[in-house]
């Protein structure tokens, strides 16, 4: 769906909570076509990003180690 969300699971050293939080703010704007940067969505939209990470916080910790790390490296760790 939106090709801008990095894999995180398998990352070493783990997902940072900004990155998780920084994935699920992707997912949000692509499914609400907004930024959420206006008062009248701000509000429904930092709402998602909280709600959204904390799902995928349980699911990263659910699933098992992977094989080798994501090809893509999350954008807060690059140079």
């Amino acid at each position: 769906m939106c090709r801008s969300i990095t894999p995180l699971r398998g990352l070493e050293p783990p997902a940072t909570a900004d990155e998780v939080r920084a994935a699920a703010y992707q997912y949000v704007r692509k499914v609400a076509a907004t930024d959420g940067r206006s008062a009248p969505t701000a509000a429904a939209v930092d709402a998602a990003v909280a709600e959204i990470a904390a799902a995928t916080d349980r699911l990263l910790a659910a699933l098992p180690p992977r094989g080798r790390p994501p090809a893509v490296v999350p954008p807060n760790r690059r140079r």
